[in-house]
Order: C-alpha cells, then sequence, then structure tokens
C-alpha cells in the first residue's frame, strides 16, 4: 500500500504541479481540449464523434480494439442534451455496448468521453483513481 496523505489544498497541489511537469500529458490533454470544447463540440457526426473516441482510446489506453461501433454507439444515443443536462445515467448507456454479439463494459472510456466534454459534472474514473479510493478507505 502506498502511504498518501489526507487530500488538502497543499497536497493537491502538489500533484497538480507533478502532473503540469509531465510535457507528454499536458500536451495530450491540451490536444483532447481542442477536440472537444473548440473543434468537435458535438456528438452529431460520427466522423467527429469517431475522431475523439479514437484520440481518447489512445491517450488513455482503454484498449478499446474496434473503436467504429463504439463511436456508432454514441451517434445513436443523441448524448449532447444529456450530457448539457449532467445526466449521470449516460455514462452507463454508452459505456455498455454489444459488438460482435457480446456485451462489452467500457465504463472507464465513458467517463472520460464525458467528462472531456463536461469536466466539472463527470468525472474520470480508472483504475488509477480505484487505488487511490481504495487507499482513503
Amino acid at each position: 500500500m502506498v502511504n498518501i496523505s489526507k487530500p488538502n489544498k497543499k497536497e493537491i497541489q502538489k500533484y497538480l504541479d507533478k502532473w503540469d511537469s509531465l510535457e507528454n500529458y499536458v500536451l495530450q490533454e491540451s490536444a483532447l481540449d481542442k477536440l472537444f470544447f473548440e473543434t468537435y463540440q458535438k456528438n452529431t457526426d460520427i466522423s467527429d464523434i469517431l475522431i475523439k473516441a479514437s484520440a481518447l482510446n489512445d491517450f488513455y489506453s482503454t484498449n478499446i480494439f474496434s473503436i467504429f461501433p463504439v463511436a456508432k454507439h454514441i451517434l445513436n444515443l443523441n448524448i449532447d442534451d444529456r450530457l448539457v443536462k449532467g445526466d449521470e445515467t449516460l455514462v452507463n448507456d454508452i459505456s455498455n455496448i454489444i459488438i460482435n454479439g457480446k456485451l462489452k463494459h467500457f465504463y472507464s472510456f465513458a467517463t472520460k468521453y464525458c467528462s472531456h466534454h463536461f469536466p466539472k459534472v463527470f468525472p474520470i474514473y480508472d483504475s488509477y483513481v480505484e487505488k487511490i479510493c481504495k487507499d482513503f478507505i
């Protein structure tokens, strides 16, 4: 188990500073911000969704081996109004998808997809977040 200090402003700033010193992460996040906040804000065009989903899948190593069905699934969900409203059920709706007859659960990816549209509303959840949360239990 890693010894992690109780969250406080100083501790959080320490980790934010550490994050900001990692050039690849800073530039990847900047590129994602440009995709989600400037270039492809909506989710009504399969090409736009495919570019955003592919970038997230690559940068975050979400291990989705066939991203097109995921992009098509997002398109079919017509998510823009739900994103704006902060609809928490949207994450599960995006994450559960049938590919080649098998139900897949891409929860981590779905949290990241929603979070990159509205980061203050949709938190990211992945194995790193899980590890940190367990350390505080």
